[in-house]
């Protein structure tokens, strides 16, 4: 019970994801951009479970859209590509976000570009559930990063994130990275969370508290970092140490999912 949670509201760096249950389309070439388009704008109007798109993205989205399909220069489609990159992202269409940030990429071939198209194909990975899907943008994601970390080989943040694309395929080359990016930067807050995440999601619960307590004091304020320390410690039957943990979250943030999260383990401690 306590691990299915776990997974349900946390993947990759992100812990709390009513956006789990938004709408996503993916457009992957040319001759799918119309009727992807199209049906995003479709998932757009369904609005999803947690309200509607704000009609004036949702206004955005069309105008450039159109912009973008009426033939204008390579330059200006890549500058209305990576302008609907954002837009998509604030509709929660994030495999779309991600086809466009490679198209603008495709045209201004700057490191910058290269970048923002890894994260936003990561970002659709940590967004994806169907199998197929998450293999593929994880491949997408490896490939692209792998680019960037040629260039520069020592951003950390580029090979954490790599290495949880890895998990899915390769876990056990997703965790060594991870711990070399702990070798190289004993404080890094997103290796130290994702060690963290895995070893409660694979059930080695006497391992997370080294990852997440360590967290909590490099950053104190690492919401997700310290709710998760309370799940640890309510899986090693620490049933006044989860208790405390709890309550501390519940102070730090008055989020209504955080706040729900923590009251559905502080009932299971009664």
């Amino acid at each position: 019970m306590l691990k299915n949670r776990i997974i349900l509201l946390a993947v990759g760096v992100i812990l709390i994801v009513a956006l789990f249950f938004l709408p996503k389309a993916v457009v992957e070439n040319d001759s799918q951009l119309q009727t992807g388009m199209e049906e995003s704008s479709l998932r757009i109007k369904a609005a999803g479970p947690h309200g509607s798109t704000p009609v004036a993205i949702r206004n955005n989205i069309n105008r450039l859209r159109a912009r973008y399909l009426s033939g204008l220069s390579e330059e200006k489609n890549a500058i209305f590509a990576d302008s609907l990159v954002s837009l998509y992202n604030q509709a929660g269409l994030f495999d779309s976000a991600a086809w466009f940030a490679n198209r603008a990429m495709t045209f201004f071939k700057t490191d910058e570009s290269l970048l923002k198209t890894g994260n936003a194909y990561y970002e659709a990975y940590t967004f994806a559930i169907n199998p197929d899907k998450q293999k593929a943008l994880a491949g997408k994601t490896q490939e692209l990063f792998g680019t960037f970390l040629e260039k520069n080989p020592k951003d950390l943040e580029v090979k954490t994130k790599i290495a949880m694309t890895y998990l899915i395929s390769t876990p056990m080359k997703g965790i060594a990275m991870l711990r070399e990016v702990l070798a190289d930067d004993p404080n890094n807050e997103l290796a130290l969370f994702n060690m963290g995440m895995l070893s409660i999601q694979s059930g080695q619960y006497d391992k997370a508290p080294q990852y997440l307590e360590k967290l909590a004091m490099v950053n104190e304020k690492h919401i997700q970092g310290q709710l998760l320390l309370g799940v640890a410690y309510l899986n090693l039957g620490q049933k006044d140490k989860a208790r405390q943990q709890f309550e501390k979250v519940k102070k730090m943030d008055s989020d209504p999912s955080v706040q729900s999260t923590v009251d559905s383990y502080l009932q299971e401690l009664k």
